[in-house]
């Protein structure tokens, strides 16, 4: 490639070329969700933007170990170290056992992921079942002289590891001492902890916690943050190369897991490169369940929700989040998703329209193509320009309409083929279908179901029959034999039925 990929780091903030830990493998991570509600729009953007980014890393021939996590325990409501957990919490609503919840909402939101293009990660570990492994994560922190027990519960000790020179705060940039000036000491259950914060590594489970398991220390649960360091080292090592998540889980969650893991075994960061998408909003304001400002996955497809006024197809959202770049916030309305509708729908037409370009008979290719076999080239290279820059799909799309736009000129006036090389041509229809379809994730949708197009079929059948146009009548029952339906004339009207012979 001439343009090495580069990502932007979080963590050094700037921007470098990607140089995997051990090429031409390479280990990403993403934080999955805590599956105690149906997700919403927000929620599918980290998935969508590291869908692409695996995609497109295997685009470049490197070989991806993707991992994505279900939350299923320690989760509690608030984010916080205190209060219960949230699928118990739902669970206890609903009369249900606390994995009925879970598999309830994993379930759906795997259909939801499929649906929006989003290829299902190469490993999906559960924080259920990884307790061992986070059981002696405690165990080693707790041995390295950073983390304390009190009445069974299990902290991380921060000061102590600040002071051992590790960094607490470094990739969200905030200072211990200004986060302690911050901090009030009369929360809710900072009784047991020797800084408030600290953080909870395992939790003592009280009589209205649903899920608890043996340890050292007593029944308990673990610390939400402590699942995504024990699965990472678990599937990827002590150090990969990228982790993902979005914006908002950067601090504490994102800082607690460095903090973990090098507490736990080594220095290292545990990622090399820290990903964060940003956020979606609605009138500016981050969309959030709290806020009960959010449009879930359901409403966004079906209609219902009360910010936009019509339903839009899973193939729409996608390209809605792909048109900005992930670390932009995107605002939705229903503006935005009828352009993002447009153009996707362009890009669609764009891959029907490939097959059309042909030489016409008797139209020979000019002696020399170099000059518009360059600039055919240049527009091709352009559209690898914004991936590589930090994986920008807005400036891909960008690109790739550019491109569309030569190509439909070639399609309209097929004369003009003749100007361009074969080879140059054959680059760019393939790098056009490969970038939509293979990197992009953008599948062609349905515009109508069977339902609907046979009621539009026998729609006709009505009008040729109350025209007395027979000829057309027997055509339409014909055609719809041939595909193993019949036409059914009744006193209550015209209706369908699958054939049986």
């Amino acid at each position: 490639m001439q343009h090495p990929l580069s990502l932007y780091n979080t963590l050094t903030r700037r921007k470098d070329a990607f140089q995997p830990l051990h090429a031409p493998f390479v280990g990403v991570y993403l934080c999955g969700p805590t599956v105690y509600s149906e997700a919403h729009l927000g929620n599918a953007r980290g998935p969508v933007v590291f869908d692409v980014l695996t995609r497109y890393l295997r685009y470049l021939g490197y070989t991806v170990r993707y991992v994505r996590n279900i939350t299923d325990v320690g989760h509690l409501a608030g984010d916080a170290d205190e209060g219960e957990d949230k699928i118990s919490r739902m669970a206890r609503a609903r009369q249900l056992e606390p994995m009925q919840v879970a598999e309830q909402f994993a379930n759906l939101y795997h259909r939801h992921m499929e649906v929006l293009g989003c290829l299902p990660p190469d490993i999906e570990p559960r924080a259920s079942g990884h307790i061992t492994e986070q059981i002696q994560l405690i165990q080693e922190i707790i041995g390295n002289g950073f983390g304390y027990e009190v009445n069974g519960s299990v902290y991380f000790d921060v000061p102590a590891y600040n002071a051992a020179g590790r960094g607490y705060g470094k990739l969200s940039n905030r200072v211990v001492e200004e986060l302690l000036a911050g901090s009030r000491d009369n929360l809710a259950g900072q009784e047991e902890k020797r800084s408030p914060l600290d953080f909870a590594l395992w939790k003592k489970a009280d009589a209205r916690h649903l899920m608890r398991w043996p340890s050292p220390w007593g029944e308990g649960f673990p610390g939400w943050h402590l699942e995504c360091s024990a699965m990472s080292r678990k599937y990827l090592g002590a150090e990969f190369d990228i982790h993902g998540g979005g914006l908002d889980l950067m601090f504490p969650h994102h800082e607690c897991e460095i903090a973990q893991s090098q507490a736990s075994h080594s220095h290292s960061d545990e990622a090399r490169v820290w990903m964060h998408n940003n956020m979606i909003t609605v009138n500016g304001q981050k969309m959030s369940k709290s806020l009960g400002n959010f449009i879930t996955i359901t409403d966004l497809f079906q209609g219902g929700s009360s910010i936009l006024a019509q339903p839009y197809s899973p193939m729409t959202a996608r390209f809605f989040l792909l048109q900005a770049h992930y670390r932009s916030t995107v605002d939705v309305t229903d503006d935005a998703l009828q352009a993002a509708r447009k153009g996707y729908r362009k890009l669609m037409n764009g891959l029907r329209m490939l097959d059309k370009l042909v030489l016409t008979e008797g139209n020979e290719r000019a002696a020399d193509t170099a000059a518009a076999d360059a600039e055919l080239s240049k527009l091709v290279q352009d559209c690898f320009m914004g991936l590589n820059d930090d994986l920008n799909t807005a400036r891909c799309v960008a690109s790739l309409f550019n491109l569309l736009r030569k190509l439909n000129g070639f399609a309209a006036n097929p004369a003009t083929l003749a100007q361009v090389g074969e080879a140059a041509l054959t680059e760019a229809a393939t790098v056009y279908r490969a970038l939509v379809q293979d990197v992009l994730g953008l599948q062609d949708e349905p515009r109508a179901s069977v339902e609907d197009l046979l009621g539009l079929t026998l729609r006709f059948y009505q009008e040729a029959k109350a025209a007395k146009d027979y000829s057309k009548v027997d055509d339409i029952r014909a055609a719809l034999k041939e595909q193993g339906i019949v036409v059914k004339d009744t006193k209550a009207g015209v209706d369908w039925a699958y054939s049986e012979d």
